[in-house]
């Protein structure tokens, strides 16, 4: 069934990548859709934050037009309240639309969520100050270093592709550091390239998923620590991912925790969905149905059942 959305916040940023070429085609996307549409542009970090919580009370629904980090700005206001976000993706990495099937066209993407229905979904909470949440995921290694190294320039000429050779070649660069992870199961210490806390397992629109069984609305955060022991293992790694096998033992650990703690030695930078957060040590807990989303339909069942998935515990 459709949601009922009549009143609408668009906050938009004109600086993300694809941003202020959509900003009118979403304005009247949302008119056509029926919505009486106030319309407010960013302009400095926590514009989004701000314009969420002085309009939450007087509209129906949030929508975005930008990246990750003004999702994440708006669903960290509207956590906890119900007001639904609609994500219209117009940034460079997109994870949490991609992960939700949002179409990447703006007429589609509004007509999607507006035919769609709601969906309550956690949030990871790390515990800083002010405290900070995602939606996507956070991490150490590889992730935090392609975020770190990737530059403005570079997202808006290559897009998603700047993080893939920013990654790339940070994997092949086999940077390993010591991390010992701590959840109400006990503690873990290994040498890793990657370590993740995931919120959602999809990436690139099902192409492949972080790790077995990973889901955003199960009121668990999935812990993902990566060993490959040279830069071509790396690269094997990836591809059994992508065939969803995770049965590397000694190389790829996965649990479920509602709280962890992670230490690097030495101290390591830190990203949650794109952002550079600080330093290691880091605890984040769940925050379970936090967030509450617009969301496409679901596509048909496929007629073929999906590869099995091993899990592989700590």
């Amino acid at each position: 069934m459709a949601v009922l959305v009549r009143r609408v916040l668009l906050v938009a940023n004109p600086a993300s990548r694809s941003g202020s070429g959509r900003i009118h085609a979403a304005e009247r996307a949302l008119a056509n859709a029926g919505c009486e549409v106030d319309l407010r542009q960013t302009g400095a970090r926590g514009d989004a934050q701000r314009f969420a919580a002085e309009r939450m009370h007087d509209v129906d629904a949030v929508f975005t037009l930008g990246g990750d980090g003004t999702v994440m700005e708006v669903l960290q206001t509207l956590r906890s309240t119900g007001i639904p976000v609609g994500i219209i993706p117009a940034g460079t990495g997109n994870l949490v639309a991609h992960a939700l099937d949002i179409p990447l066209n703006v007429d589609r993407a509004v007509q999607a969520l507006m035919r769609g229905s709601r969906r309550a979904i956690d949030l990871g909470r790390i515990d800083s100050d002010p405290p900070r949440a995602f939606a996507f995921a956070a991490g150490v290694g590889i992730d935090a270093t392609m975020v770190e190294r990737t530059t403005t320039y570079a997202k808006r000429r290559l897009g998603v592709s700047a993080y893939v050779l920013a990654a790339g070649a940070a994997a092949l660069r086999h940077d390993r550091f010591h991390v010992r992870i701590v959840t109400e199961h006990g503690a873990f210490e290994h040498d890793t390239s990657l370590t993740l806390v995931a919120n959602f397992g999809s990436v690139l629109r099902g192409g492949f998923s972080l790790g077995p069984s990973i889901a955003p609305d199960d009121g668990l955060l999935d812990v993902c620590v990566y060993a490959p022991t040279s830069g071509w293992d790396a690269a094997r790694m990836l591809f059994r991912i992508v065939m969803r096998d995770y049965r590397a033992k000694g190389r790829m650990y996965f649990v479920k925790a509602r709280e962890v703690v992670i230490e690097c030695d030495p101290p390591r930078i830190f990203q949650a969905d794109g952002e550079i957060i600080g330093m290691s040590p880091v605890r984040i807990s769940v925050d379970v149905g936090a967030a509450t989303l617009l969301v496409p339909a679901p596509a048909p069942a496929p007629d073929t059942a999906p590869a099995p998935r091993i899990p592989n515990e700590l």
